[in-house]
């Protein structure tokens, strides 16, 4: 089942990894290298209506998502921001941040806000052949 918030970052185009419940995309606006969205997988609009497996499930997406990221930039800390002002369903977008530039598929990385809340607005559209690259990347790093 695909819902709004799914298909507004481009599901399935822009697949890492799905869960049961989470499915973990890659954010198709880079604010820092490796910006990702973690989606619910069901209609839900609020935590309080996720089921008990989701959030036990959760736990599990977040260490590969952590793992993985580590592995592939050695980001210097992780931020999920749950904001769903705009965009209505469960859902986090997971910010790698970085106290030094990183150049990732070609494009230098600077996490201008560092170590201040993300500017979400300040974010990069990669061309189709970085965003693509990026998105192997990160599939081959992801634990199994």
């Amino acid at each position: 089942m695909s819902n709004e918030t799914l298909l507004k970052f481009r599901y399935p185009t822009t697949l890492i990894r799905e869960y049961d419940y989470w499915a973990v995309l890659l954010r198709p606006k880079q604010v820092t290298a490796g910006s990702l969205v973690l989606v619910s997988l069901s209609d839900a609009t609020s935590f309080s209506e996720l089921t008990g497996a989701a959030f036990t499930e959760l736990r599990a997406v977040t260490t590969h998502i952590e793992l993985a990221l580590r592995n592939a930039f050695s980001n210097d800390k992780i931020n999920y921001l749950a904001l769903m002002m705009v965009d209505k369903h469960v859902h986090f977008h997971v910010l790698p941040r970085y106290a030094a530039a990183r150049d990732v598929c070609g494009v230098t990385f600077d996490d201008s806000d560092w170590p201040n809340p993300p500017d979400l607005t300040r974010a990069i559209e990669l061309d189709g052949s970085q965003f693509n690259a990026l998105l192997k990347e990160l599939q081959s790093r992801w634990p199994n």
